[in-house]
């Protein structure tokens, strides 16, 4: 029994894993760090940061309308309910 190079053993165990599941584990490496120039890199904060606070002035404005117990309902001055006032004539 000669011993296995580090390759060899990878591809039993893969092998052997693929016998077992059908499930893949995610690759064990990120892609390479991407050198970004200083506007880039300002442009990209400056979108994060609009959309987090975005994200907070919903959430606030969720937990106030909560907490102050208001509901939001449809509100629709043309449609059914100002029909059932209107009286039905016939012009004959």
């Amino acid at each position: 029994a000669s011993p296995l190079t580090p390759e060899e053993r990878r591809l039993r165990d893969k092998k052997h894993l693929n016998d077992i599941t059908a499930a893949r584990l995610p690759p064990l490496h990120h892609a390479p760090a991407k050198l970004l120039s200083i506007e880039e890199s300002i442009a990209i904060q400056i979108q994060q940061k609009e959309a987090y606070e975005e994200m907070q002035a919903k959430l606030a404005a969720q937990k106030l309308a909560e907490r102050l117990n208001i509901k939001m309902i449809k509100f629709e001055p043309e449609g059914q309910a100002s029909m059932q006032y209107r009286e039905v004539r016939d012009e004959d």
